[in-house]
């Protein structure tokens, strides 16, 4: 009979409650450095006026009930402090009850930021980073040995992570059935990091290797999650080697980390003993009654959930990145159901000129993260996640993606709003606002070798056209 709490897995939930802490860290961090600008007050999708429109019913929120700036930075920043207690070891030095109630507090909280954060939070790694955090609550502590449903329950989020991502590339674009989408994704994606153009130029059958191992690891590897140990750790050992894979490859911000921290939940302590130096497991107590209770309570919360998630997954209308109740529970997932073949990028300018002619002299603005300055190598910012420049890709693909907040930012570059220009690298306007700001949209592909070394660039650019016209402060 299987026991209910399995102390194999003390290292797995050490690594996954501690890896979490610093996922939470960083997401509240991002959010106390860049809501003025995005969300605040006198942001280009104010909460407040996100509020009067929608309802506590479908968008639980404490803002619901008080918004300012002032205390949306104290509940941003408390989430900071919280997190790096809990990174430093808090839950374990206090009693189980009291661990429960400090990671619920930070779920509360982060759920409070995604849920008035709109399109700037609309990524499927905040409902993975709320889903993970809401199984942290019933893990326990150092006084309890990981109970095995909520091990279970870690494995099934994994599962439809993984496959739900491979489902939805098969169902998509072609290119992942011909095995010929790491021809463009690596040049294409959101934002590329350090070593994506070095990915970029690795031979095509390379690429197609690529393709057909991802495949592997996501249509087939879950199902090792389920099996008996020690199966189920090498399926979660191979998935965390392709999670550090896509990690290198690009910037998804935190979620292939939160994946890998899943997967850490499934490999008991002998199997990583046999590659490691691991010590051996510690002598925990079984669970309280009252903590076995929640834990079932949670357990059957969950199976009934996952009806909707389990739906999609078998639907041939899947749905990717999608959550079917208002506290982002048993969320269905997925990632690059389709792969552009060309990259476009929106550039920003403005000029000091009074009048626009054709002796006009542009300044370019500087992104943090995406490209634009063709001798710039991309950075790694991942965990880091840099929401502007995520929602200046879609804004390239169809100025439709950016309709709620393009022309507010524009005015604010028109003024120099301080807390706008906080999220970008370089203005080239320090002293004084520009008279007018337009946008223009380039072709960006990667450079060869060749030009490379040629021309000290790592992208060539070509200009389309106009994406918007110059814009003034009396025409806006």
């Amino acid at each position: 009979m299987m026991s209910f709490t399995e102390s194999e897995y003390w290292l797995g939930r050490l690594v996954f409650q501690h890896g979490l802490g610093v996922i939470y860290l960083i997401a509240f961090l991002v959010a106390a450095r860049q809501f003025r600008a995005l969300i605040g007050e006198r942001g280009m999708l104010p909460v407040p006026r996100f509020v009067r429109r929608i309802s506590f019913r479908l968008a639980p929120s404490i803002f619901q009930f008080y918004y300012s700036d002032r205390f949306f930075a104290v509940v941003a920043w408390s989430g900071v402090v919280l997190s790096a207690a809990i990174v430093a070891g808090a839950p374990d030095l206090v009693p189980l009850w009291a661990a429960m109630l400090l990671w619920a507090v930070l779920w509360v909280l982060y759920l409070s930021i995604v849920n008035v954060g709109q399109a700037w939070y609309a990524f499927g790694w905040e409902s993975l980073l709320l889903e993970a955090g809401f199984l942290a609550i019933f893990l326990g502590n150092d006084q309890v040995a990981p109970p095995v449903l909520v091990l279970w329950l870690a494995r099934w989020l994994l599962f439809r992570v993984e496959f739900g991502a491979g489902l939805i590339k098969l169902r998509g674009d072609s290119c992942w059935r011909d095995l010929t989408c790491l021809y463009y994704h690596h040049e294409t994606q959101p934002m590329p990091g350090p070593l994506s153009w070095f990915f970029h130029h690795l031979p095509k059958p390379l690429h197609r290797v690529e393709v057909a191992a991802n495949h592997f690891a996501q249509l087939v590897v879950p199902f090792g999650l389920f099996a008996p140990q020690p199966v189920a750790s090498v399926a979660a050992a191979f998935l965390i080697v392709t999670q550090l894979w896509l990690v290198l490859s690009g910037n998804f911000a935190w979620l292939n980390w939160v994946t890998i921290l899943l997967a850490a939940t499934a490999i008991d302590g002998p199997s990583a003993a046999a590659v490691l130096p691991v010590p051996d497991a510690p002598s925990l107590p079984d669970a309280p009654p009252w903590f076995a209770g929640l834990v079932i309570a949670f357990t059957v919360a969950v199976v009934f959930l996952s009806y909707w998630p389990a739906r999609n997954l078998i639907s041939r209308h899947q749905r990717m990145n999608t959550s079917f109740n208002p506290f982002r529970l048993v969320n269905a997932y997925g990632a690059f159901g389709s792969i552009g073949r060309i990259r476009e990028e929106v550039v920003f300018e403005g000029t000091e000129d009074a009048e626009i002619t054709e002796r006009t002299r542009w300044r370019e603005y500087e992104f943090k993260g995406k490209p634009g300055d063709p001798r710039r190598l991309p950075r790694q910012w991942a965990p880091y996640h840099l929401r502007l420049d995520w929602l200046m890709w879609f804004a390239a693909i169809s100025p439709m993606y950016a309709r709620g907040w393009l022309f507010a930012f524009v005015e604010r570059l028109l003024r120099n709003d301080p807390a706008t220009l906080r999220l970008l690298r370089r203005c080239p306007f320090p002293d004084a606002p520009p008279r007018f700001v337009r946008a223009r949209i380039y072709v960006y592909r990667y450079t060869t070798r060749d030009e490379l070394r040629r021309e000290r660039q790592w992208w060539h650019r070509e200009l389309v056209g106009e994406y918007l016209p110059p814009m003034t402060t009396t025409a806006t």
